[in-house]
């Protein structure tokens, strides 16, 4: 069967958690089976290597995504879905609010240059700005052992990023969802396990948004729209194979994989970057 989109999903540890859930969710409306393309993974920068424990792993910018994503697009003409989350874990990376901004634009660019419908979300700026200061404290030593910002000092960086998505989101045209705090965990970044359907269900919607807006033709529609009531009938597909990263460094060794490496039981394929 061939594919009836492509999926390209950015992001770090809140993406990882819900991979599965996510593409399918977008697959109930969008349709499917569809090529996934994911920069995901713990602690991912957008623009940096970033490291955990003991894997490290490219910023996004510089993986193999786009190398791949060019090269499928120029074969065959797909309706192209993107979703973006997780910008804030470059703040206590030390990055400059202009740097990763810049960052954010590129893969927005990039996207735009494959005709992708974006969905974005926000930093849960409430959610940062409560943080007293001794949860912060602790925080960042679990999670970020070595930022030296203090808290105040990333209260300041994220509001300007926080409002640094809003204007990208106003001059590229992109869906951008603010975090509801009520959804969030206890360390204020991350969305809460039990409240991750019911957030993902209502923020992927904005999909079926797109489309009803979209002046293609009728036949993409019609095509989709057939295929997304297919998807909300079943049950939730299964893996048949778990992804793995393209490229990661483990105890300081690169270990590489073909892609794609991650496979649904309806025929969707990912490729993990």
């Amino acid at each position: 069967m061939k594919p009836a989109n492509r999926i390209v999903l950015l992001g770090a540890s809140n993406l990882t958690l819900s991979l599965q859930l996510i593409i399918q969710l977008i697959q109930q409306h969008c349709g499917g089976p569809s090529e996934v393309f994911v920069a995901a993974g713990h602690g991912r920068s957008y623009g940096q290597n970033s490291r955990v424990l003991v894997r490290e792993l490219p910023g996004i910018v510089q993986c193999g995504l786009w190398r791949q994503l060019h090269s499928v697009n120029t074969e065959s003409m797909l309706p192209t879905y993107a979703f973006l989350t997780d910008v804030g874990n470059d703040i206590p990376y030390e990055a400059d609010p202009d740097k990763i901004l810049n960052w954010v634009t590129w893969c927005v660019d990039r996207l735009k240059m494959h005709d992708a419908r974006i969905v974005m979300t926000n930093l849960p700026i409430a959610s940062i700005e409560s943080l007293s200061e001794i949860r912060y404290n602790l925080l960042r030593k679990v999670m970020f052992p070595s930022c030296s910002l203090t808290r105040n000092e990333v209260v300041m960086r994220a509001r300007m990023v926080h409002q640094g998505l809003i204007d990208l989101a106003a001059r590229r045209q992109l869906a951008i969802s603010e975090l509801d705090p009520g959804l969030m965990s206890f360390d204020g970044i991350h969305v809460a396990y039990w409240k991750r359907p019911v957030f993902y269900r209502q923020l992927l919607r904005q999909f079926e948004l797109f489309e009803k807006r979209d002046p293609r033709s009728d036949m993409e529609l019609n095509h989709n729209k057939v295929a997304s009531s297919s998807q909300r009938d079943r049950f939730f597909l299964s893996w048949q194979r778990r992804p793995c990263f393209a490229v990661r460094r483990i105890f300081g060794k690169i270990e590489r994989r073909q892609q794609p490496s991650g496979f649904f039981k309806d025929q969707t394929t990912v490729s993990l970057y």
